[in-house]
């Protein structure tokens, strides 16, 4: 673990907010461990796909989305500091692999919740799955496209 990368236990959260920023952007394969020492050995993780606990799962979920897609990149567009979170919005791109024309572009937003020595105790990424990715995959896509017209409004 590199202590490059250990926050400090007197920075504030928005000081703990813009090192996971600068992180987050940042990822790669090999820059993995900084964004996983920023987070509290009890992590938790959701995205709609998943609920991970702990900092090995943690570390999971991020060398999984490197084992599926070319090139993913985080894009963070705005942070917001609220009285209980932070709020940061941010644009991934990528593609996925061995799927030609199947190119990645996800608005989403990480809620995370920081622990008193500024690590990441929650992490919760907010985002369409079904608008932005199912809709866009082969078969699934066609049943996602369908269901999401049931709940469009009809203007007369």
């Amino acid at each position: 673990m590199s202590d490059q990368a250990m926050p400090n236990p007197i920075m504030t959260r928005s000081e703990a907010a813009n090192a996971y920023r600068n992180a987050f952007e940042q990822l790669t394969p090999d820059t993995l461990d900084n964004l996983i020492n920023l987070a509290a050995p009890d992590i938790v993780f959701t995205d709609p796909f998943n609920t991970v606990y702990g900092k090995d799962r943690f570390r999971h979920v991020f060398q999984h989305m490197f084992d599926t897609c070319e090139v993913p990149q985080f894009s963070v567009t705005d942070i917001a500091i609220g009285e209980a979170a932070v709020y940061m919005r941010w644009i991934m791109t990528g593609q996925i692999k061995g799927k030609t024309g199947l190119a990645l572009n996800l608005n989403g937003m990480s809620e995370l919740h920081f622990d008193t020595n500024g690590l990441v105790k929650k992490h919760i990424d907010h985002w369409d799955s079904a608008s932005q990715l199912l809709q866009t995959l082969p078969y699934i896509g066609w049943i996602t496209r369908r269901i999401l017209r049931l709940f469009q409004i009809k203007m007369p």
